[in-house]
């Protein structure tokens, strides 16, 4: 959906044009947990997202200042994707959704790393990692 072209003023409707498929917030998560990424490192990620899906769901996160694409270290050929400070604000939403999903939809007994230091504290995991992610922002 181009940008101008909207459903309705509804909050979670335009929320959705952004990150509403089965890919995009897998992307976020995966630039949460790692901080940087390159199209490759996506590739191997355990849901194996199809590569033109990919450019196209990395395209539109940057259009839209969700992630930012930045030139790779001594090559010219390759990007470095990272949340922007945007797409920072998502985090809370993403470990919301990650806990619910968790509880309801899990068939592990297990939960993952990153759940486990959520669920220990969720307010100092979210100040963290936030923190983390704006600092390095800020550097760079």
């Amino acid at each position: 959906m181009k940008s101008n072209e909207r459903r309705s003023d509804c909050p979670i409707s335009l929320s959705l044009d952004i990150f509403g498929d089965r890919w995009s917030l897998l992307i976020v998560r995966e630039l949460m947990l790692y901080e940087t990424r390159t199209y490759g490192d996506f590739t191997k990620s355990e849901e194996k997202i199809a590569t033109n899906i990919l450019a196209n769901r990395l395209q539109i996160l940057e259009e839209n200042g969700i992630i930012v694409k930045l030139p790779y270290p001594d090559n010219k050929v390759k990007g470095l994707y990272k949340l922007s400070p945007k797409g920072v604000d998502l985090i809370p939403a993403l470990i919301e959704i990650a806990l619910w999903g968790d509880k309801y939809l899990s068939s592990s007994t297990e939960s993952s790393p990153f759940l486990k230091e959520v669920k220990k504290n969720k307010p100092k995991f979210l100040k963290n990692i936030m923190e983390k992610l704006c600092k390095d922002d800020k550097v760079n």
